[in-house]
């Protein structure tokens, strides 16, 4: 039986997004693309592109599952403003999942990293050629969707091989 995920990495300004299906031990590349916003444009309106972008691939694709990059704490707490603005991008990416009644999971940076490289500090450029020569993408991805599909993978790869209670 087949299982089609939908990945999330969100932003304020860019919101990656990316869909594998999954049928055995076989993972494919769907669909990805990006939902672009301006700084210029006011909080609440690009909330709303990203929530209205996220909700036509949610009805697209009509995936089973679906999976976010969670949050994760900054070297320094300099930039309070960004870290508001990615929870707000987050919110309505959550939004669109829950009205479309997804399930859900989220993913830390360095667990993706690592289920896809083997190295939890694997910079963006490894994770990326990781995913294009894995799911046999030949083009250039756009960064956001190239870690939309990643997170995508790692919880394809989840649900495939569940890790026992407590372990994560």
């Amino acid at each position: 039986m087949s299982k089609i995920v939908l990945g999330i990495d969100p932003g304020s300004l860019k919101t990656g997004w990316g869909v594998v299906s999954m049928d055995g031990r076989t993972i494919t590349a769907t669909g990805w693309g990006v939902v672009k916003m301006k700084s210029s444009q006011p909080l609440l309106e690009r909330l709303t592109i990203i929530h209205e972008g996220l909700c036509q691939v949610l009805d697209t694709y009509r995936p089973d599952a679906a999976a976010i990059e969670g949050i994760f704490q900054h070297g320094s707490n300099k930039n309070y403003a960004s870290t508001l603005k990615l929870g707000h991008a987050r919110g309505a990416a959550l939004l669109a999942v829950g009205h479309r009644g997804v399930s859900l999971e989220e993913y830390a940076p360095a667990e993706v990293k690592k289920t896809l490289t083997g190295r939890g500090r694997a910079d963006k450029h490894q994770v990326t050629e990781m995913i294009r020569a894995m799911l046999k993408i030949e083009e250039k991805l756009p960064e956001d969707a190239a870690d939309a599909l990643a997170i995508a993978m790692c919880h394809a790869f989840r649900l495939r091989n569940p890790l026992p209670r407590g372990i994560r």
